[in-house]
């Protein structure tokens, strides 16, 4: 096959997985977890059940490919954060803050759909890679004397996401915020 028609294909199953993916968050969204069929999805994604099916064999696998596509998006959006800060020093304080926002908009969502979602391998590697995001940046400082050395940096990422993992029961940004603020203050070198 000519290379454009490939192309062609490519984009084309790509688009399709997307309305999927989209039609089934709109859809459990407006009616929770229990309450979406396929055949609702293929309605509302403007596909066949029969191409549905296709691509996904339920609504859990759909529901996790999205997940997916979710966490990669606010992975992709933590690193941007990181790459655009100017210095270490904001660095990590602008990824400490987009990651509590980010907590606090989540904590906004259906409990039985979170804890449907956080679970699997995917999570579990994305948590590493997060961990591991926020370890080099304490590291980072630490080494120019900014932040504690007294304590492994991955000792410390753990205790900013869990420490951060607050925001999601905050009531506000700027309570959001000032969890931040307070976080970074238990990472400061106590000379």
């Amino acid at each position: 096959m000519p290379k454009l028609w490939n192309e062609t294909i490519e984009t084309h199953r790509r688009e399709v997985r997307e309305a999927i993916l989209d039609a089934t968050a709109a859809l459990v969204s407006e009616h929770g977890l229990r309450g979406v069929t396929m055949s609702q999805i293929a309605e509302t994604a403007g596909i066949g059940r029969a191409t549905l099916y296709k691509y996904f064999p339920d609504v859990e696998a759909i529901l996790g490919a999205w997940h997916e596509r979710q966490i990669s998006h606010h992975l992709q959006h933590l690193t941007h954060v990181r790459d655009e800060a100017p210095d270490p020093g904001t660095r990590l304080e602008a990824v400490l803050t987009a990651y509590a926002l980010m907590t606090a908009a989540r904590g906004s969502h259906d409990a039985d759909i979170a804890a449907y979602l956080h679970h699997g391998p995917h999570v579990a590697h994305a948590h590493e890679h997060l961990h591991g995001l926020i370890r080099d940046m304490i590291a980072e400082r630490a080494a120019d004397g900014d932040l504690r050395a007294d304590t492994d940096p991955g000792e410390l990422a753990t205790y900013c996401l869990h420490a951060l993992s607050a925001a999601s029961a905050l009531p506000s940004e700027a309570a959001v915020r000032r969890l931040v603020q307070l976080t970074l203050a238990g990472l400061r070198n106590p000379r």
